[in-house]
């Protein structure tokens, strides 16, 4: 079943209205589970225009790349909610792995006629949720985006400290009593320290659009077992596992100051890509979608243009 409905009008200040405008959130069934989805229409169906399906990140839903549509306003975007996150619910059946998010991409895509022109962006956690599966489905995608691209094991490197902290986080979650632990992962405290510690901007209105953000959002998933499940994959797993396996055009767009996608295993990844380019954004970190979405949607069209369908 899909049943689709006209999005609502409470828009964030970061947020054009325009974008309303040109939005329906939808909600199909997937193996009997719900997946809610969002659709951005084009301003205008330009020879150019491309269809992009976007896979967000760790504990977001489709709100955190809502910047990055805004400034896209000549294609039309797809976002699901990943199952076990925001409004979608979790896998009825399996491990939230990367490769059962892998087999959602191609039921999804199923579910809604997406051919192979279709372009694959991924965010984060994201990244490697879309890579692998473009790696595993050749000729299912193309090309392929990846934003604030996990490039390397994040238990190596100088992030690895912060990865070892969050891994005695969520183990600790997993032993409390169920309340507990629901209660830890939610903890607004501990959320906000993880947000100022990823925003780098010093702009005060921006930090406390994105700390509200977080606030409203990093949160809303589904249950601990299933963020357990995905924090598991997200830690276990990285882009550059499959970079060979990459025979698609591929763009990496990095943060100058990402401490959690750290530039040097950008230009490492890029080496391992057989057809790629790295386009680096100064002054932002792991924010790219909150912080700079202008000259990232720039990067974008520009490598779309270069690679039309």
């Amino acid at each position: 079943m899909n049943t689709t409905h006209p999005a609502g009008s409470g828009t964030a200040s970061y947020i054009s209205a325009d974008l309303a405008a040109r939005t329906t959130a939808s909600t199909l069934h997937l193996d009997g589970a719900p997946v809610a989805y969002w659709t951005y229409e084009p301003v205008q169906v330009q020879p150019g225009t491309r269809t992009i399906l976007v896979i967000h990140g760790f504990r977001g839903d489709h709100h955190g790349l809502l910047r990055v549509a805004d400034h896209l306003p000549d294609m039309r975007i797809i976002m699901p909610d990943l199952p076990g996150f925001g409004s979608s619910a979790a896998f009825p059946s399996g491990a939230h792995s990367v490769e059962q998010y892998g087999r959602f991409i191609t039921a999804f895509m199923e579910a809604l006629s997406l051919g192979p022109d279709t372009v694959l962006l991924g965010h984060s956690f994201g990244s490697i949720v879309a890579s692998h599966f473009a790696a595993s489905n050749p000729g299912a995608v193309n090309p392929l985006i990846l934003v604030n691209p996990i490039a390397a094991p994040a238990l190596e490197g100088p992030k690895g400290i912060m990865t070892r902290l969050a891994v005695l986080y969520y183990r600790l979650a997993a032993r409390l009593p169920s309340k507990a632990g629901q209660a830890l992962l939610r903890n607004p405290l501990i959320v906000r320290v993880m947000s100022e510690a990823m925003a780098k901007t010093g702009d005060r209105e921006l930090r406390a659009f994105i700390h509200g953000q977080h606030h409203a959002y990093f949160s809303s998933f589904a249950d601990r077992d299933s963020l357990l499940e995905s924090f598991t994959a997200s830690v276990s797993h990285h882009v550059s596992e499959v970079a060979t396996g990459l025979k698609l055009p591929v763009l990496l767009i990095a943060g100058e100051k990402d401490e959690i996608a750290a530039l040097p295993d950008q230009h490492k990844l890029l080496a391992l890509l057989p057809d790629a380019e790295l386009k680096v954004i100064p002054g932002v970190g792991h924010l790219i979608h909150y912080e700079t979405p202008e000259p990232a949607a720039r990067h974008i069209r520009t490598f779309l243009k270069d690679h039309p369908a």
